[in-house]
């Protein structure tokens, strides 16, 4: 069991250095997709469906977002979104007020370190009108999560997820539900699943093949050392991280030119780059990887998982997508 997860306390001065801009070309076959057309796949949770719920996010102050969660029907209890996480997991808190059942021990695997932390039965945790039973969760520290728990890929796989930047939402959808939803969304691509994340290979970093990870648990994104040397870019500042075990990593920032997916080119985006065990656990320590982390997902309105099709949706700005639309067309005339 491992969590990738990490909370970079990174000063709002370094943060502001990033002037990040974006730019639409033709799609190729190497970014994804068949050339020109969106994929028919992908589902989206569908607003007209009503076992589709909406609920409101808080932001943290790493600007990450929570929801209130029920634990053995005592709460609520503020727990963070992480999509980089493969575990649900609780704090201290909930577990000396709640008084969980013991279930061994498990490694916990952050950005920065590997440590053995507690195991806790919990029988049922609910957000919303959505419930998840018989959960073996391990036990972090409030301080290091920023949060009373975290909200992990494991309680979210059963379900069609929808993160709205622009109105502060998450709908989920259960998979089983039928449903054809997939309108608004410029970018969609192919996911690989592994060790229970959903790997995005076919990203372009300054021109360089890169697996992504989404990771709204992370303020910024962060790249591992495969990826630094591929891009040969030497212009660095260090900073420094913690993680979920509350252990401290060193890293370098450096603003790289471009970041592709499938027809959108971010230009000028600040990474941060460290060598870290979570990308060692996913078996990509050799291989370029960046964890894309909530500082550049608000560069898109919506992104979607659709874990039953493996598939990850972006919804761009309208400027842009009328922009890719063009694109496209222009693109097939040829």
């Amino acid at each position: 069991m491992s969590l990738l997860s990490a909370l970079p306390a990174i000063s709002a001065s370094l943060l502001a250095s990033s002037a990040a801009s974006i730019a639409v070309e033709p799609p190729t076959s190497a970014q994804g997709l068949e050339i020109g057309a969106l994929d028919t796949g992908a589902i989206a949770p569908d607003f007209a469906d009503p076992t589709t719920e909406i609920l409101e996010l808080e932001q943290d102050r790493a600007r990450r977002y929570t929801v209130p969660v029920m634990v053995e029907g005592q709460g609520p209890f503020d727990f963070m979104i992480d999509t980089g996480s493969q575990a649900t997991a609780v704090t201290s808190i909930i577990n000396n007020r709640l008084g969980l059942t013991p279930s061994g021990t498990a490694t916990v695997v952050g950005m920065a370190s590997r440590r053995d932390v507690d195991l806790v039965e919990v029988a049922e945790m609910s957000f919303g009108e959505q419930t998840i039973y018989d959960l073996i969760s391990p036990v972090l520290e409030a301080e290091n999560v920023g949060a009373h728990g975290i909200l992990g890929l494991d309680s979210l796989q059963d379900y069609r997820v929808l993160l709205d930047f622009r109105e502060e939402t998450i709908a989920v959808q259960d998979i089983s539900s039928k449903s054809d939803y997939r309108k608004g969304f410029e970018i969609v691509v192919r996911a690989n699943p592994q060790f229970g994340q959903l790997l995005i290979t076919d990203a372009l970093v300054e021109g360089v093949r890169t697996t992504i990870i989404i990771d709204t648990g992370a303020q910024t994104s962060i790249g591992n050392l495969a990826l630094r040397e591929r891009i040969r870019n030497k212009r660095a500042q260090e900073v420094v991280t913690t993680d979920v075990n509350g252990v401290s990593m060193t890293g370098q920032m450096q603003t790289v030119r471009s970041l592709k997916l499938e027809g959108l080119e971010v230009s000028n985006v600040a990474l941060t780059f460290a060598d870290t065990p979570a990308f060692e656990v996913l078996g990509l320590k050799d291989k370029p990887v960046l964890a894309l982390g909530m500082q550049h997902l608000r560069i898109f309105d919506r992104v979607a998982i659709d874990f039953a099709e493996q598939r990850v949706l972006f919804d761009v700005p309208r400027d842009v997508a009328r922009a890719m639309r063009r694109s496209r067309q222009g693109y097939r005339r040829y």
